[in-house]
């Protein structure tokens, strides 16, 4: 590493005023201070300043912009050497491409891949075609664990249009991939790059990330300003010769390198293009959305025949899906607690509280969509994790 040059920055909490420390008056905002240009040679140098938090970053050379084929040649070398080895990496088939992107446009790559999801539902629905047939039961139980069960629904409603509109071979035009039911710019982006090799501008929440980083952008990259802007970089920056590679590198560099909080300057084979100077800063974002707190009362009640009182859901976001029945308070406050479980969903915190049916002194009052079901047969339905999990740990104590 000798002769690299860099700088050393230190953090700070109080008011920041352009690069100056300003005192511990003000609001407890982080501040990065600038030291003196070193040889990262001898970097262990920085201690003499005493316990501060460092961020060691190579001094800015050229902005991408202004040398794109540079930009983009240090990121295939880097990739050659770094890239993952995903199982959707190694198709260019566009319906398993297609898979793996709404898969992971709401859930990450370690739980699809730890849990075999891709795999998974691929082996029950390997083609366009059999996924364009397939029955809710089936479909919503290969997507099981996933959560966000629109997605599965919208992806058979895409392999239908396939099939019905192009005889089940996926277009390759950006506008008529657009055109199939639940493909918008960044998925139709993904397959002309992932699966046809064409030309593509493809930008998720990691390419954003580094893109406002090597740009330095101070604004918000979430409003209707900062998401043009940000594309805009991306068409420019764009690899029109290998945007395969180009795409799932920019990805991983935002995955392993520039990752969300302070980011890995150090290890970036394109920091010499960035011009942040504070990155663990960016990008801006508008105001968090308000977080819901949700508190849920399940029934847990078994008959004489020991079969399990079931809920068939019908809502609007887990409709086909299995459940716990869900009562009022005042229904079951009077019961034993049995477990309680806490999940998210979007920007609802639940609370699921599970009360013991078979306490009740009076007969438990079924409702639309309940049903008796014999344990052999709740591991083939459909149900949402934090429901799973409870009734896989209690059958097995009951």
């Amino acid at each position: 590493m000798g002769g690299l040059r860099a700088e050393l920055w230190r953090f700070g909490y109080g008011s920041r005023s352009g690069d100056k420390w300003a005192g511990r008056g003000g609001p407890a905002l982080p501040i990065l201070i600038p030291y003196p240009r070193f040889d990262i040679g001898d970097w262990r140098g920085w201690r003499k300043w005493g316990r501060i938090t460092a961020v060691l970053k190579t001094r800015h050379e050229i902005s991408a912009l202004d040398a794109p084929e540079k930009f983009r040649e240090a990121l295939a070398r880097w990739f050659g050497t770094n890239g993952k080895d995903y199982p959707w990496r190694r198709t260019r088939v566009p319906y398993e491409v297609l898979i793996s992107e709404v898969m992971l446009q709401q859930t990450q790559i370690a739980t699809v891949l730890g849990k075999g999801y891709y795999t998974r539902f691929l082996a029950v629905f390997p083609d366009v075609e059999t996924l364009a047939v397939a029955e809710d039961a089936p479909l919503l139980k290969a997507w099981e664990g996933l959560g966000y069960y629109r997605r599965a629904r919208m992806l058979r409603e895409t392999a239908r249009a396939v099939v019905a509109e192009y005889g089940g071979e996926f277009p390759t035009g950006l506008e008529d991939l657009m055109r199939l039911p639940g493909i918008g710019r960044y998925t139709a982006g993904a397959l002309r790059a992932f699966a046809f090799g064409l030309p593509a501008v493809v930008v998720d929440g990691n390419v954003s990330r580094v893109l406002s980083r090597l740009m330095d952008c101070a604004e918000p990259i979430d409003d209707g300003v900062g998401i043009k802007r940000v594309w805009g970089w991306a068409a420019d920056l764009a690899d029109a010769e290998r945007p395969s590679v180009y795409h799932a590198a920019l990805m991983e560099l935002g995955q392993s390198v520039c990752r969300p909080g302070v980011p890995d300057c150090l290890a970036c084979p394109v920091s010499g293009f960035c011009k942040a100077s504070a990155p663990e800063l960016l990008p801006i974002k508008r105001g968090k959305v308000s977080i819901t707190t949700v508190d849920e009362h399940a029934l847990w009640l078994r008959d004489g025949a020991g079969r399990l009182l079931m809920h068939h859901e019908s809502g609007k976001r887990r409709t086909g899906l299995w459940k716990l029945p869900i009562r009022e308070f005042t229904e079951v406050q009077h019961l034993p607690l049995l477990t309680e479980q806490r999940y998210a969903i979007t920007r609802y915190r639940v609370t699921l509280r599970v009360y013991d049916g078979n306490a009740a002194e009076s007969a438990c009052q079924l409702t639309t969509g309940d049903a008796w079901v014999e344990p052999d047969e709740v591991s083939v339905l459909a149900m949402a994790a934090p429901f799973r999990r409870v009734v896989e740990e209690w059958l097995s104590d009951f």
